[in-house]
Protein backbone atom coordinates (compact mmCIF):
# COMPACT_ATOMS: atom_id res chain seq x y z
CA UNK A 1 0.00 0.00 0.00
CA UNK A 2 2.68 2.51 0.96
CA UNK A 3 4.72 2.06 -1.92
CA UNK A 4 1.72 2.16 -4.30
CA UNK A 5 0.38 5.22 -2.87
CA UNK A 6 4.23 7.09 -2.99
CA UNK A 7 4.29 5.51 -6.55
CA UNK A 8 0.92 7.37 -7.64
CA UNK A 9 2.12 10.74 -5.44
CA UNK A 10 5.63 10.84 -7.29
CA UNK A 11 3.88 10.11 -10.84
CA UNK A 12 1.50 13.20 -9.68
CA UNK A 13 4.39 15.85 -8.59
CA UNK A 14 6.03 15.06 -11.80
CA UNK A 15 2.42 15.95 -13.51
CA UNK A 16 2.57 18.73 -11.78
CA UNK A 17 5.41 20.09 -12.66
CA UNK A 18 4.56 19.96 -16.25
CA UNK A 19 0.77 20.92 -16.05
CA UNK A 20 2.09 24.32 -14.21
CA UNK A 21 4.68 25.08 -16.66
CA UNK A 22 3.20 24.00 -19.63
CA UNK A 23 5.65 21.56 -19.68
CA UNK A 24 5.72 17.89 -22.01
CA UNK A 25 2.77 16.96 -20.50
CA UNK A 26 -0.61 16.15 -22.98
CA UNK A 27 -2.71 18.37 -20.90
CA UNK A 28 -1.57 21.67 -18.88
CA UNK A 29 -2.62 24.50 -17.03
CA UNK A 30 -3.13 26.33 -20.55
CA UNK A 31 -3.89 23.33 -22.88
CA UNK A 32 -7.28 24.05 -24.96
CA UNK A 33 -9.78 26.12 -26.22
CA UNK A 34 -10.45 28.40 -23.15
CA UNK A 35 -13.80 27.42 -21.69
CA UNK A 36 -13.97 30.65 -18.93
CA UNK A 37 -14.92 28.04 -16.57
CA UNK A 38 -13.75 29.40 -13.82
CA UNK A 39 -16.43 28.51 -10.91
CA UNK A 40 -15.23 25.00 -12.33
CA UNK A 41 -11.35 25.52 -11.41
CA UNK A 42 -11.82 27.06 -8.44
CA UNK A 43 -14.16 23.92 -6.94
CA UNK A 44 -11.29 21.91 -8.05
CA UNK A 45 -8.62 23.56 -5.72
CA UNK A 46 -11.42 24.12 -3.37
CA UNK A 47 -11.77 20.35 -3.60
CA UNK A 48 -8.40 19.46 -2.99
CA UNK A 49 -7.72 22.36 -0.12
CA UNK A 50 -9.88 20.97 1.66
CA UNK A 51 -8.88 17.35 1.65
CA UNK A 52 -5.27 18.51 1.99
CA UNK A 53 -6.43 20.19 5.26
CA UNK A 54 -8.78 18.95 6.75
CA UNK A 55 -7.15 14.73 6.80
CA UNK A 56 -3.86 16.49 7.93
CA UNK A 57 -5.71 17.66 11.12
CA UNK A 58 -4.90 15.94 14.23
CA UNK A 59 -8.88 15.37 15.13
CA UNK A 60 -9.64 13.45 11.33
CA UNK A 61 -6.61 11.69 11.92
CA UNK A 62 -8.12 10.16 15.07
CA UNK A 63 -11.18 9.20 13.77
CA UNK A 64 -9.70 8.06 10.22
CA UNK A 65 -7.20 5.46 12.22
CA UNK A 66 -10.67 3.72 13.48
CA UNK A 67 -10.90 2.89 10.03
CA UNK A 68 -7.54 2.41 8.48
CA UNK A 69 -4.40 0.55 10.58
CA UNK A 70 -2.58 3.85 11.99
CA UNK A 71 0.67 2.66 9.94
CA UNK A 72 -1.14 3.65 7.11
CA UNK A 73 -2.81 6.93 7.94
CA UNK A 74 0.37 9.49 6.37
CA UNK A 75 -0.08 6.95 2.87
CA UNK A 76 -3.92 7.09 2.64
CA UNK A 77 -3.80 10.48 3.22
CA UNK A 78 -1.15 11.34 0.42
CA UNK A 79 -2.85 9.01 -1.87
CA UNK A 80 -5.74 10.76 -1.31
CA UNK A 81 -4.16 14.01 -1.72
CA UNK A 82 -2.92 12.62 -5.30
CA UNK A 83 -6.28 11.80 -6.17
CA UNK A 84 -7.70 15.33 -6.00
CA UNK A 85 -4.95 16.92 -8.04
CA UNK A 86 -5.24 14.20 -10.33
CA UNK A 87 -9.05 14.99 -10.73
CA UNK A 88 -7.71 18.80 -11.08
CA UNK A 89 -5.36 17.91 -13.82
CA UNK A 90 -7.96 16.22 -15.70
CA UNK A 91 -11.41 18.65 -15.37
CA UNK A 92 -9.45 21.87 -15.14
CA UNK A 93 -10.55 24.49 -17.86
CA UNK A 94 -8.19 26.78 -19.66
CA UNK A 95 -8.72 30.77 -19.31
CA UNK A 96 -6.36 32.10 -22.00
CA UNK A 97 -7.24 35.82 -21.64
CA UNK A 98 -3.02 36.78 -21.31
CA UNK A 99 -1.75 38.96 -17.99
CA UNK A 100 1.45 38.97 -19.07
CA UNK A 101 3.70 37.79 -21.65
CA UNK A 102 7.54 37.62 -21.62
CA UNK A 103 9.11 38.00 -25.04
CA UNK A 104 12.72 37.82 -24.52
CA UNK A 105 13.55 34.35 -25.22
CA UNK A 106 16.59 34.60 -22.98
CA UNK A 107 14.50 36.60 -19.73
CA UNK A 108 11.92 33.66 -20.55
CA UNK A 109 14.12 31.00 -20.40
CA UNK A 110 15.13 32.46 -17.23
CA UNK A 111 11.67 32.19 -15.38
CA UNK A 112 11.33 28.86 -16.90
CA UNK A 113 14.25 27.77 -15.06
CA UNK A 114 13.34 29.80 -11.86
CA UNK A 115 10.24 28.30 -11.74
CA UNK A 116 11.44 24.89 -11.34
CA UNK A 117 14.00 25.90 -9.13
CA UNK A 118 11.31 26.50 -6.84
CA UNK A 119 9.64 22.86 -7.36
CA UNK A 120 13.65 21.52 -6.61
CA UNK A 121 13.63 23.80 -3.85
CA UNK A 122 10.24 22.32 -2.43
CA UNK A 123 11.67 18.42 -2.88
CA UNK A 124 15.11 19.04 -1.39
CA UNK A 125 13.33 20.71 1.67
CA UNK A 126 10.97 18.13 1.96
CA UNK A 127 14.16 15.36 2.37
CA UNK A 128 15.47 17.45 4.99
CA UNK A 129 13.20 16.77 7.46
CA UNK A 130 12.37 12.53 5.97
CA UNK A 131 10.59 12.74 2.78
CA UNK A 132 9.88 9.37 3.34
CA UNK A 133 7.84 9.56 6.66
CA UNK A 134 6.42 12.86 4.97
CA UNK A 135 4.70 11.17 2.29
CA UNK A 136 3.56 7.93 3.56
CA UNK A 137 6.52 5.65 2.55
CA UNK A 138 7.29 4.62 5.81
CA UNK A 139 5.97 4.88 9.39
CA UNK A 140 6.19 8.52 10.43
CA UNK A 141 8.63 8.54 13.76
CA UNK A 142 8.09 10.96 16.98
CA UNK A 143 11.27 12.89 16.74
CA UNK A 144 12.46 16.20 18.70
CA UNK A 145 11.95 19.66 17.46
CA UNK A 146 14.66 20.75 14.73
CA UNK A 147 15.59 23.35 12.03
CA UNK A 148 17.87 21.35 9.71
CA UNK A 149 19.13 23.24 6.66
CA UNK A 150 16.79 25.36 5.04
CA UNK A 151 14.90 25.25 7.80
CA UNK A 152 16.78 27.82 9.36
CA UNK A 153 15.79 30.33 6.89
CA UNK A 154 12.48 30.07 6.82
CA UNK A 155 9.84 28.09 8.97
CA UNK A 156 7.97 26.27 5.15
CA UNK A 157 10.44 25.90 2.60
CA UNK A 158 8.04 23.24 1.33
CA UNK A 159 5.53 26.20 0.48
CA UNK A 160 8.17 28.92 -0.14
CA UNK A 161 9.65 26.52 -3.73
CA UNK A 162 5.39 25.66 -4.33
CA UNK A 163 4.52 29.56 -4.04
CA UNK A 164 7.83 30.58 -6.58
CA UNK A 165 6.78 27.50 -8.74
CA UNK A 166 2.81 28.51 -9.13
CA UNK A 167 4.26 32.61 -9.72
CA UNK A 168 7.44 32.53 -11.35
CA UNK A 169 6.19 32.14 -15.68
CA UNK A 170 7.17 33.64 -18.68
CA UNK A 171 3.18 33.66 -19.65
CA UNK A 172 0.55 34.75 -17.05
CA UNK A 173 -2.92 33.49 -18.50
CA UNK A 174 -6.43 34.32 -16.38
CA UNK A 175 -6.39 30.50 -15.77
CA UNK A 176 -2.84 30.55 -14.66
CA UNK A 177 -3.82 33.49 -12.22
CA UNK A 178 -6.60 31.68 -11.01
CA UNK A 179 -4.87 28.56 -10.12
CA UNK A 180 -1.44 30.75 -8.12
CA UNK A 181 -4.06 32.72 -6.54
CA UNK A 182 -6.53 29.92 -5.02
CA UNK A 183 -3.22 28.07 -4.31
CA UNK A 184 -1.74 30.94 -2.50
CA UNK A 185 -4.77 31.12 -0.10
CA UNK A 186 -4.73 28.06 0.55
CA UNK A 187 -1.06 27.63 1.65
CA UNK A 188 -1.57 30.58 3.65
CA UNK A 189 -4.92 29.03 5.51
CA UNK A 190 -3.24 25.75 5.66
CA UNK A 191 -0.07 27.45 7.46
CA UNK A 192 -2.47 28.69 10.08
CA UNK A 193 -3.63 25.43 11.06
CA UNK A 194 -0.46 23.28 10.44
CA UNK A 195 1.56 26.05 12.65
CA UNK A 196 -1.19 25.68 15.66
CA UNK A 197 -0.59 21.77 15.32
CA UNK A 198 3.08 22.40 15.67
CA UNK A 199 2.37 24.42 19.01
CA UNK A 200 0.50 21.86 20.34
CA UNK A 201 3.30 19.22 19.78
CA UNK A 202 6.42 21.14 20.22
CA UNK A 203 5.54 23.76 22.74
CA UNK A 204 7.43 26.44 23.36
CA UNK A 205 10.20 25.31 21.05
CA UNK A 206 8.00 25.70 18.42
CA UNK A 207 6.90 29.29 19.55
CA UNK A 208 10.54 30.51 19.91
CA UNK A 209 11.00 29.20 16.46
CA UNK A 210 8.06 31.49 14.99
CA UNK A 211 9.67 34.51 16.82
CA UNK A 212 13.30 33.97 15.46
CA UNK A 213 12.53 32.53 11.51
CA UNK A 214 10.30 33.99 9.27
CA UNK A 215 7.50 32.21 7.64
CA UNK A 216 8.26 32.68 4.11
CA UNK A 217 10.63 34.46 2.62
CA UNK A 218 14.07 34.67 4.63
CA UNK A 219 14.66 38.20 6.30
CA UNK A 220 10.64 39.07 5.66
CA UNK A 221 8.51 38.95 8.69
CA UNK A 222 4.72 39.38 8.18
CA UNK A 223 4.10 40.59 11.72
CA UNK A 224 6.67 42.99 12.02
CA UNK A 225 6.37 44.32 8.52
CA UNK A 226 2.68 44.84 9.42
CA UNK A 227 3.99 47.12 12.49
CA UNK A 228 6.28 49.14 10.56
CA UNK A 229 6.36 48.64 6.47
CA UNK A 230 9.00 51.35 5.77
CA UNK A 231 11.75 48.76 7.56
CA UNK A 232 10.79 45.92 5.33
Amino acid sequence: MRIVSYMVFAATILYAVGFVSNLVVPKSIDSGTGEQAWWIDLALVTLFAMQHSVMARQGFKRWWTRIVPESLERSTYVLFASLALILLFWQWQPMLGVIWSVESVPLAMMLQGLALAGWILSGAASVLIDHASLFGLTEAKDVPFRTPGLYKYVRHPIYSGSLIAFWVTPRMTAGHLLFAASMTAYIFIGMFFEERDLVRRFGASYERYKKAVPMIVPGFKIKAWLRNPNRA
